[in-house]
Order: C-alpha cells, then structure tokens, then sequence
C-alpha cells in the first residue's frame, strides 16, 4: 500500500487492506496486540469529518437544540443526566451534534463504508485516529484525570468531574456548561474522545466512541491537517467495496448485529439480496 500525494494510502485488494488496518505492533508495557485507533467509515472518500451539527450550517444553535431536546424527551431521559451524557443520548438518536461517531473495531468502520450500495460506484475511506496522539493536545486537567483513572479514553462521568473541579455547579444550564466548556480554555483546539455510556444494544454492538471537538465551528478534518502523525486515511476503491461487504458478511458483520431489532434485520436482508449486478452496468 503506497502513500498518496494527498497523504492518504490506497487499498490495493483484501489482504492489503487488512495488513494497513491492523499494522500496529505488540505493545511494550502489557505485551498484548492493541490498538491506540478508533476507526470511522465513510461512503465516499471526499466527505469531510463534519459533524452532524455543522452540516445543518447553523452551529450558533446546538444550545437551543439540546435545550429543546431536553424539555421534549424529559419523560424519556435520566433526571441525572449531566450535559455529557444528554449530548451522547441526543447524538445516538439522530440530533445534531458536535460529536462524531467512530468505533474501536476496523470491522465495524468497515461495515459503514460499504453498508450503502447505493455509494458503490465511489471510493470510500476508513479514518484511523491515533487516540494516544489526539491525548497530546489535552489541556493539563484532562490529561491529569485520564492519568488519575487510570482510563484510555473519558467517561461521561469522567467529563462531568472536571467541569466540578472547576468549580462550576451542579444543575448548570445546557447553554451555560457549552460556553463554559468553549470558553474557559486558554489553550489551543483540543479534541476529547468519549466512550459513550451503554444506551442500548447498538452502542454496545458497534463498539462506539464519539469525539467532541472544543471548538463547535471548527472541523476534524482541519484540525489532522495540522497534525498529520495524528491519523491515518485509507481508500477503499470502488471495485473493491463488494468483495470488501461480502466477506463482511460472511464474517457475521452486518446491519443485524450491528442494530439489533426488526429494523436491522430488515435493513440487512433487503441489501443482501439486492441485485449488485445491475450496479456494475
């Protein structure tokens, strides 16, 4: 797999592609194969690492969005939800947040380039984020508390305590703790990688993480571009993506397992048995 002018690398076939997602080698400390990526899959290889709130080009109101949330799906949520986990809860059930979603497993990045064969005609791609390089840029208290636990990646609860040490009260406004979490840094962007709590068999399933950008109106993908050791983007070539979904298939990586219920099934079985033939005429 050779590097591209853009610094991208491009899948030469099924074995090559497997040898650049699990390139990492045996870690020092605990002698075990593990990786320090999240992965993300995308349909076409040009989409930008945008999240759901900016493509509704109106950032300026993701306050008034959660703040909306809340009041209408109060019945259904927590009354001790902090402002990590309500914007976890709104971002798995399609609002538009600042958060992105990613997975730990290659497989399951893998399924979401090419879940959609309505996008096989196009290049895909997998984002691979170096979670231990994207640790770098944290200001000292994030750092200092993902040190104190011990942990590889925040919690909501881990989140909330830092905003509590700061002094900042419990019950804070859904606008007040978004400014407070913008604004009360002196440092530059940053980037906090979130294991989302266990919603549902989905989350769990897809073996989620969310990334939360400090700066609502600024994009990932301009963020990498300052830091290029950071990540990692693989093309998936167009005529590469069935043999790709195919063997995901037969490897039980799938719409089924992946959204567990009646809609998974169905979403599974109508492209399994969709005739791809007639995409390659």
């Amino acid at each position: 797999m050779e590097k591209q002018d853009d610094g991208s690398y491009k899948a030469e076939n099924w074995l090559d592609l497997q040898k650049k997602l699990f390139s990492f080698k045996e870690d020092e400390k605990h002698g075990r194969f593990r990786s320090s990526l999240a992965y993300r899959g995308v349909d076409n290889a040009n989409f930008d690492l945008e999240t759901s709130l900016m493509r509704i080009q109106n950032q300026s109101m993701e306050s008034h969005l959660l703040r909306n949330f809340k009041k209408y799906a109060k019945p259904l949520l927590k009354d001790s939800q902090n402002i990590w986990e309500l914007l976890s809860v709104a971002q798995h059930y399609g609002l538009p947040t600042r958060l992105l979603d990613w997975s730990f497993s290659p497989y399951v990045a893998l399924h979401f380039a090419t879940s959609d064969i309505g996008w096989f005609q196009e290049d895909g791609a997998i984002w691979c984020l170096d979670i231990i390089k994207v640790h770098e840029l944290l200001p000292k208290d994030y750092k200092d508390k993902l040190k104190r636990e011990e942990s590889y990646v925040f919690t909501v609860d881990m989140l909330n305590d830092i905003k509590h040490a700061k002094g900042l009260s419990r019950g804070v406004e859904v606008e007040e703790s978004l400014s407070e979490f913008d604004n009360s840094k002196d440092e530059d962007d940053f980037l906090i990688c979130l294991e989302p709590p266990s919603i549902d068999e989905r989350i769990i399933n897809q073996y989620a993480m969310f990334t939360i950008m400090s700066n609502s109106d600024r994009s990932l993908s301009n963020l990498l571009k300052d830091y290029p050791s950071m990540y990692t983007k693989i093309i998936i070539p167009s005529e590469l993506k069935l043999e790709i979904r195919d063997k995901l298939d037969q490897a039980n990586i799938n719409e089924r397992m992946i959204y567990p219920g009646l809609q998974g099934i169905s979403a599974w079985l109508k492209r399994y048995y969709t005739n791809t033939k007639l995409l390659k005429s």
